[in-house]
């Protein structure tokens, strides 16, 4: 059985998870709107992604005998200045979800919660890729300026 504390900031991952799913398909439209189909692909791959990790959660809750609960999600930022801004958010966020991540790995070793330990540690792994590839398309960006963009915007729409 999980502990009630881990079992509500685990629900507050799940938010947090729907809420990035929600900015990521918010980025997605924009760069539709834009004319960014490439861009758009992989932002919509990004939050089916996000949608997916809640679900993992909320199904890890399930199976440790907890109670998986979806919450209210705060809107989400609908404009950018340039898609070069729209990935420095990615950037940044990505942060963020690492953070979200190491504190709730923090807490599951507090609470001597070697299951939910185990089951954080593949996302920790997963944040490090996240974060990496979000920081290259940001240097990619600024290496290469508006001639960069159409490589790029069909670069990442071959991401399945």
């Amino acid at each position: 059985m999980i502990s009630t504390k881990l079992q509500d900031a685990i629900n507050a991952q799940i938010a947090a998870e729907m809420w990035s799913a929600n900015i990521y398909l918010s980025m997605s439209y924009y760069f539709g709107n834009k004319g960014y189909s490439g861009f758009a692909s992989w932002m919509k791959a990004q939050a089916n992604e996000e949608y997916e990790h809640a679900e993992e959660f909320a199904q890890y809750l399930l199976k440790r005998g907890g109670k998986a609960l979806i919450s209210s999600i705060d809107s989400v930022p609908q404009e950018w200045e340039t898609p070069l801004e729209v990935f420095e958010h990615v950037y940044k966020h990505e942060c963020h979800v690492s953070q979200l991540i190491n504190d709730l790995l923090d807490l599951a070793i507090a609470e001597n919660d070697k299951a939910t330990q185990d089951f954080l540690w593949t996302f920790v792994r997963e944040q490090v890729e996240e974060e990496a590839t979000s920081s290259d398309i940001v240097d990619k960006l600024k290496l290469g300026g508006n001639s960069a963009l159409y490589h790029l915007d069909a670069e990442l729409g071959k991401r399945k």
